[in-house]
């Protein structure tokens, strides 16, 4: 009986610590409609937070390109694309590397930060933090 009620706590410990971190699936919304567009996979490589495009909702979206984007991003199929790469954690928060609009193809320094364990606070600016502008991505189940 004791084996069962230690596997079972260390069972709820795990699931509830893996639930608190930024990583998997999330849903990112449309600002004007606030429908849900695309579906954002956030993955760790090498110790860094990384993201990348993993579905889009709107059928004739499917095969959109960034034609917006410059270098090696432009005209690459939005869907599969990183869009967020190489933040580092830095307390609470994970910063340091840039995001990606492939909407406007513009690039951005970023921080993201967990707030709560189904919502991910994304900023993304130009220069200091207070000029951009911030969203937020709930968690896919």
């Amino acid at each position: 009986m004791k084996k069962i009620l230690l596997t079972s706590a260390l069972l709820l410990l795990t699931i509830s610590i893996s639930a608190q971190d930024i990583f998997g699936k999330w849903h990112s919304t449309d600002d004007v409609t606030g429908e849900i567009d695309s579906v954002i996979e956030v993955y760790k490589k090498d110790g860094k937070a990384y993201a990348k495009i993993i579905e889009i909702k709107d059928s004739e979206r499917k095969n959109a390109v960034c034609n917006l984007c410059e270098g090696k991003n432009k005209n690459k199929p939005i869907l599969g694309l990183n869009i967020l790469t190489g933040l580092e954690k830095d307390n609470d928060e994970w910063s340091g590397g840039k995001i990606l609009d492939p909407r406007n193809g513009k690039v951005y320094k970023c921080f993201i930060k967990l707030e709560g364990d189904k919502k991910l606070k994304i900023r993304g600016y130009i220069g200091f933090a207070l000029l951009g502008k911030t969203a937020y991505w709930t968690r896919a189940e």
